[in-house]
């Protein structure tokens, strides 16, 4: 991996993960050049099924500067890029009431294309919330334990 890497810090509290996947992203020329500057937002982003196409909306590509007029608006819709056999699958899946797939991650891979790391995922009830920021607080007072 480059030394891009842009996350979704959120995704893990709210959400349990079921299966991660890696996906190619469709950009512009002008977009792949923000994406390597670091200059993109993905905290908003969901992923979406249409016509077996999996798409991503609300992840955010700020303007290239020197492409001027060449700049598509910020948050377009993107293609993803997957075999046809996790399509179906993520279709499938998709059917089970509750699921969702959300971007955790965006990076450039070492042959220098966009991909997104997604995952399918199930959103976490509050009780479950407060259960891994007690968990974290312990592993935290543990390791500050053990340092002293």
């Amino acid at each position: 991996m480059s030394g891009v890497n842009i996350r979704n810090k959120k995704a893990s509290f709210e959400y349990e993960f079921i299966d991660k996947l890696t996906a190619g992203i469709m950009l512009t020329g002008a977009e792949i050049k923000s994406v390597r500057a670091s200059k993109a937002s993905i905290n908003e982003a969901y992923c979406f099924l249409k016509k077996s196409e999996l798409w991503i909306r609300g992840m955010h590509i700020s303007p290239y500067e020197p492409a001027s007029y060449n700049n598509l608006p910020p948050t377009r819709e993107r293609k993803l890029l997957l075999n046809r056999s996790e399509i179906d699958k993520l279709e499938k899946e998709m059917k089970n009431k509750g699921l969702t797939i959300i971007p955790l991650s965006v990076f450039i891979s070492e042959t220098g294309y966009a991909k997104v790391e997604i995952a399918l995922a199930r959103g976490k009830k509050m009780h479950d919330k407060r259960h891994d920021l007690k968990e974290k607080d312990d592993k935290r007072a543990m390791d500050r334990a053990m340092k002293h």
